[in-house]
């Protein structure tokens, strides 16, 4: 995973130096950019493999970023923020994004949750298996989605939760099980909520496949 570019979003130029110093350390090649419009740029010429994103920056905020990136590309997001409310969080992985660090943070959790979506991202995941439902596909080992023969973009834990409901064969499962799946076990149960809308709107006319039992979870149906 040495050498992957990651495109570091932060208007603090202090902060912004220690995730690069402890990044660089690790292997991994960085950019950075101050602002909304200077992180637009470098995503363009950078073309990072992951984006470590601040919320709150000048020009189009990190929310906004997020919007327009994944308007066009799956390149993974993490936020990074002194935000602590619910509904940012919620919000920013509504909009996308594949995790969500609130300052003060340690620059080792970053790396190693760094790690972990690119991991996911590159489908080093185990279990390289094809399923079926319906007219929803997934090939764990493509890392590809298609309902109707029409091909899915989905972010790398959006393609997790899905295959974590084909892997589930028709059972019911949890939000701690799925938030379990995806190695995330930390967060906020009710963010599986809003990944799980955002796959359904992706799917189109898969949607109704991906069921939600009320008071339990979800599950797919077959």
């Amino acid at each position: 995973m040495a050498g992957e570019r990651i495109l570091i979003v932060e208007d603090e130029p202090r902060i912004a130096e220690v995730l690069a110093r402890y990044l660089e350390a690790e292997g991994f090649r960085t950019e950075r950019a101050r602002d909304g419009e200077e992180a637009l740029a470098r995503f363009r010429l950078f073309e990072p493999d992951l984006v470590l994103l601040d919320l709150m920056i000048p020009g189009p905020d990190g929310l906004e970023l997020t919007r327009r990136w994944r308007s066009q590309h799956a390149v993974p997001i993490i936020m990074i923020t002194a935000r602590t409310g619910e509904l940012d969080r919620v919000l920013g992985l509504e909009l996308g994004a594949d995790d969500y660090i609130t300052k003060p943070f340690s620059p080792r959790e970053v790396v190693a949750r760094v790690r972990a979506v690119l991991r996911r991202a590159k489908g080093l995941s185990p279990a390289a298996v094809r399923y079926r439902a319906g007219e929803l596909e997934l090939d764990a080992a493509s890392h590809r989605v298609a309902c109707g023969g029409r091909e899915v973009s989905l972010t790398p834990r959006e393609f997790e939760l899905l295959k974590a409901l084909f892997a589930a064969d028709g059972r019911v499962m949890t939000r701690r099980e799925l938030l379990s799946a995806l190695g995330e076990s930390y967060l906020d149960e009710r963010t599986v909520d809003a990944h799980v809308k955002n796959l359904r709107r992706k799917l189109g006319d898969c949607a109704a496949l991906v069921e939600t039992v009320r008071g339990v979870g979800y599950r797919l149906a077959s």
